[in-house]
């Protein structure tokens, strides 16, 4: 099969491939016609993939992609594919791994060359048209794995075949380790060395929110790390909210920052970090009360409502880094604008937000109050949130990144629970209601059956899923039953926990990413390793032992403890990549059941409210009128309320504490483990 000599883009629903329709280059999207267009053809594959909001893979596209005569040499010797990793994360998983057995770093763009099979041979990242930083000139690139193909090709076919081989290897013996409580220890013990002790995150520049690691030291605070590892956490998120990572004027973490003191940050916003640090936020203000975490919450989810949700009620993935044609432009002032604006405000606001005449990055200013050391006051920062909103009124007036409007699943999933976590942690029942809305749409408009679709926009979806999007959907769904009862969040969790045991199992333990029933690839990925998001398997692990507590049903607890076995040779051998991983085991270790007895007429708010309160990731809240029928290996058998009032039961290692029917001796039992 040849596919028409022109570019193929058009009609792909990923704005990610949309940007690239226009392009000389006649690129295809991933599918058998483009592999059989090679085949025929006897072309090695250009595989470019990248992301909507990733600025490099601009730079790339205009430098290189809309340039007539690179697109010729690119035509004439290869098959052009053009992938979005947001929308087919299975086929970046795959490839990135194999970028990383080149030995090279990996990220995006990332450009790799396939045989008709889809088997690599080489690649990169971002190649600059001209040679220059020691990188050479991507036409010489292409000119030479060209030349490889024609008159090498048993050099080419030896390499495809020996990568091949890597990229399909499982572990030979599994010793299945029993991973305990000293284990979660000494992994945070190791991690912690890594941390910036004065800015937060991990020492040395660029810095990343790390949140699967952030996840990890806020679980081991309950254990020997203790304080060390709540300190890691809370002055992370400190200085992510004072720095320039953060968006002072309209909310939202930036990806990551540049430098080593959170100042400069590449500018796109993406919704998955925004999700897991949310999350963190609430925990943070409950356990601190530092009003800051409360007031990012507050401005992170206005910046949900105003920026990034779709008509029907879900979140877009990102939001782009450059606007035109260049970085930060939309974010980034002068000090003259600012005066402009503010008048005699403007002395104020620049001791705050660090507004000098020569500006703080490329002779312009990225707000940030890092170096803001007065004190919180109440007058004071109502001076300088209506000097922000002045300036957020000027900023909407300038030319807006573009947005990328397609809805993940997965995404979504991770944005509702955090929603719903918080929502209940700080008393904020809107948060919930809005969470609500974005379930529908994904449940409603993404679901088809037991199936989710991984990706939806403009009313076409990509089917089948992901074993992250039915692990977050169920995720959220917990999240739902524990705050707002039981139906119908439970049944979508055992609906979509079922579909993944049904289409995305591994023999071996665990789950495939991609199910057995999407398209083949060269190899089914199962990676236990985290991505800038937790690995999809360690966040089914923690639905599959909270629906064991909801359900009473051992075998989803027994599932999960057979896949920590399985998983626990690549927790050994790399406890940085796996820490999501780890966090799972913490709970599966030291689960806090919460059993809530409310007989008819009783009042369980007080109760309710503190464990919704409780800043320990691991408590897990079944609720119920009465526990008459359950069967004896049910957590809430044999519980009964006391006076008839409302009771809650307090069981850690499967063994339950005494009754308590007050609040204050609930919330000491939740911190402290210890009946009063």
């Amino acid at each position: 099969m040849i596919l028409p000599d022109r570019n193929l883009l058009a009609d792909a629903t990923s704005p990610y491939l949309a940007q690239h329709a226009h392009n000389p280059v006649h690129w295809r999207t991933w599918g058998p016609e483009a592999l059989a267009e090679a085949r025929a053809a006897n072309k090695p594959i250009l595989l470019s993939v990248g992301y909507a909001a990733c600025h490099w893979c601009h730079v790339m596209a205009h430098e290189s992609f809309e340039d007539a005569d690179v697109a010729a040499v690119m035509n004439r010797h290869f098959v052009n594919i053009k992938v979005d990793r947001e929308e087919r994360p299975d086929i970046d998983q795959i490839y990135m791994a194999a970028l990383h057995a080149f030995g090279e770093r990996g990220g995006w763009p990332m450009t790799m060359f396939l045989d008709p099979d889809g088997r690599p041979f080489w690649g990169g990242t971002y190649f600059p048209k001209e040679a220059k930083w020691g990188r050479p000139g991507f036409v010489e690139v292409l000119e030479e794995l060209a030349r490889l193909w024609r008159e090498e090709p048993t050099k080419i076919a030896t390499n495809a075949a020996a990568l091949e081989r890597r990229l399909c290897e499982r572990p030979k013996s599994v010793r299945r380790a029993s991973l305990g409580p000293d284990f979660v220890d000494a992994v945070a013990d190791r991690l912690l060395e890594l941390v910036d002790p004065e800015n937060g995150g991990l020492r040395g520049a660029p810095k990343f929110p790390q949140t699967p690691l952030l996840d990890l030291f806020w679980a081991a605070s309950r254990g020997r790390a203790g304080e060390r590892a709540r300190s890691a956490v809370l002055l992370t998120l400190d200085r992510m909210s004072k720095g320039g990572i953060w968006d002072h004027l309209g909310g939202g973490f930036a990806r990551y920052s540049v430098d080593g003191e959170w100042l400069v940050p590449h500018f796109e916003k993406m919704l998955y970090d925004n999700a897991q640090l949310l999350d963190l936020l609430g925990r943070a203000f409950v356990a601190s009360g530092d009003p800051l975490f409360c007031i990012r919450i507050d401005e992170l989810v206005g910046w949900l409502d105003r920026e990034m949700t779709l008509p029907g009620g879900a979140f877009a993935a990102s939001i782009d880094a450059d606007s035109e044609g260049e970085e930060g432009r939309f974010y980034v002032w002068t000090a003259e604008e600012i005066r402009d604006v503010l008048g005699s405000a403007y002395d104020e606001f620049a001791e705050a937000y660090d507004v000098r005449p020569g500006g703080n990055w490329e002779g312009r200013t990225i707000l940030n109050r890092s170096a803001d050391r007065r004190p919180w006051n109440r007058d004071r920062e109502a001076r300088l949130a209506a000097a922000r909103a002045r300036l957020l009124e000027r900023r909407a007036g300038r030319p807006r990144p573009a947005t990328d409007d397609k809805a993940l699943a997965d995404w979504n999933g991770a944005m509702i629970h955090a929603l719903v976590v918080t929502g209940r942690r700080i008393g904020r029942d809107d948060l919930i209601d809005r969470a609500i809305a974005a379930y529908r749409f994904v449940a409603d408009a993404m679901g088809e059956g037991d199936r989710l679709a991984h990706a939806w926009r403009n009313d076409r979806a990509t089917r089948p899923g992901l074993s992250c999007d039915l692990a977050h959907m169920a995720r959220a769904a917990i999240a739902l039953a524990e705050t707002r009862g039981s139906e119908p969040w439970l049944a979508d969790v055992l609906r979509w926990m079922t579909a993944l045991e049904t289409h995305h199992a591994d023999p071996d333990g665990g789950w495939f990413l991609t199910a057995d029933d999407a398209d083949a690839l060269i190899v089914r990925p199962a990676s236990p390793k985290d991505d800038a998001t937790p690995n999809p398997m360690a966040v089914a692990i923690d639905v599959c032992l909270r629906l064991s507590v909801l359900t009473g049903d051992a075998r989803w607890r027994r599932r999960a403890e057979e896949v920590l076995a399985r998983l626990s040779d690549a927790m050994l051998a790399d406890v940085f990549s796996t820490a999501s991983l780890t966090t799972a085991l913490d709970l599966a270790i030291g689960a806090v059941e919460v059993v809530l007895l409310v007989p008819p007429g009783s009042d369980a708010e007080p109760l309710r409210r503190v464990v919704f309160e409780s800043s320990d990731p691991r408590v897990i809240l079944f609720e119920t009128e009465s526990t008459a029928g359950f069967s004896p290996d049910h957590p809430a058998a044999g519980k009964t309320a006391i006076g008839g009032l409302a009771t809650a039961w307090v069981c850690r290692e499967r063994t339950c504490g005494l009754p308590v029917t007050e609040p204050a001796p609930l919330r000491v039992l939740l911190e402290t483990g210890r009946h009063v």
